[in-house]
Order: C-alpha cells, then structure tokens, then sequence
C-alpha cells in the first residue's frame, strides 16, 4: 500500500493535558495545536498508508502517558473523510464534487 496525505481535524481530551501536549508537539511536525477545555483541537497534515493506522497511533502513543484521554478525529485524503472515537471507525463520508 501506498502512502497517502491526510488532513487531520481532531479533537483530544484527557485527564491531564500537560501530560499529553509535549507527545503531541512531537507527533505533530505540520499543523496547530490548539488549548481548549480539558484538552486540544489539532489541525495537521500526516502522512501513512492509513486513516486506521495513523488514528490508532497517534492515540497508542496518547495513552502511553495518559490512560484517559479521548480522541474525536476526521481524517481527510483524496475527497474522502474518515471519522473515528477513540479506536472505533465511525463512518466514512465522500465529498461531492460540483
């Protein structure tokens, strides 16, 4: 499989946010960070072979440091968005081009 470009939109909340900004300042070279309560919304660029692969991770390496953190994620390639809660895959949604 070939790796793709995904654009991600997330929203992560944890029980300790400063325990879990600086793994996200590392997994996150290309895109925001943004503080809100209880936790972050993310905006970036990633790329891998997968939505699947690139949510589950980002949030294997989340909970490495924090066990209760939650991730809310869309992840967008070639007109089609994937959403995920937590590890689950929740629908996938294609773009309609005009």
């Amino acid at each position: 499989m070939s790796e793709k470009r995904f654009k991600l939109f997330a929203k992560i909340s944890s029980a300790d946010p400063s325990a879990i900004k600086p793994v996200l300042e590392h997994a996150i070279k290309n895109g925001s960070i943004k503080p809100v309560n209880e936790g972050f919304e993310v905006n970036a660029e990633l790329r891998g072979e997968s939505a699947r692969e690139l949510n589950r991770l980002l949030l294997s390496e989340l909970r490495k440091v924090e066990k209760k953190t939650r991730i809310r994620s869309e992840w967008t390639s070639e007109g089609t968005t994937e959403k995920f809660f937590d590890y689950a895959f929740k629908g996938t949604k294609k773009q309609i081009e005009i």
